[in-house]
């Protein structure tokens, strides 16, 4: 049986901010060759903290990274350092977590899928808190009300936020983790 190859996509995607094309924020329409290594790279992070599940490879990434999503990247100096990826919750109405979210069916909440920063990007200059901001107003712009997503329970969110439920075990994780929503 042949295995088939993903052809190599041409990268699209659109500067949304920009700070002297020194540090810039784009919206993904979809990833090229160098972008995909630099997501894997930067997604290693993840397995760190959800397990070898979250690692995103050359046979997922585009899950994630398309037209039907809502991918942000972060670069600085012409590197991805961070990245956020939403999707609306409908996506995932197979998953059992889901199941607790009254809004489910009625098109308004967006699911936060992923938000990481390399380690030495993180809590440095606030540029994971701007492309928070950014993909926050874009959600808001596209007509979702809330947005959600699982985190450890260990950290705080600000804002009018409600906790749906808690997981002692998520995933591969060995911390207890929260669903959250928050309006906005």
């Amino acid at each position: 049986m042949k295995r088939k190859l993903n052809k190599p996509q041409t990268e699209k995607t659109q500067i949304i901010a920009s700070a002297n094309n020194i540090f810039n924020i784009e919206l993904v329409e979809s990833l090229g060759a160098n972008s995909v290594s630099e997501i894997i790279e930067i997604s290693k992070d993840l397995e760190k903290i959800y397990g070898p599940n979250s690692l995103l490879n050359e046979g997922n990434v585009h899950k994630y990274f398309n037209k039907k999503t809502l991918p942000f990247i972060a670069r600085y100096q012409n590197h991805i350092i961070g990245f956020i990826i939403g999707a609306p919750l409908e996506n995932f109405n197979n998953q059992a977590w889901v199941q607790y979210d009254e809004n489910l069916n009625k098109n308004n909440t967006l699911y936060t899928c992923a938000f990481i920063f390399k380690k030495e990007f993180r809590k440095k200059n606030g540029l994971a808190k701007t492309l928070k901001k950014i993909y926050t107003n874009w959600a808001k712009k596209r007509d979702f009300k809330y947005i959600t997503g699982h985190i450890n329970n260990k950290i705080t969110l600000n804002g009018d936020v409600k906790i749906i439920k808690e997981f002692p075990k998520w995933f591969d994780s060995k911390e207890p983790f929260v669903y959250y929503r928050k309006k906005i």
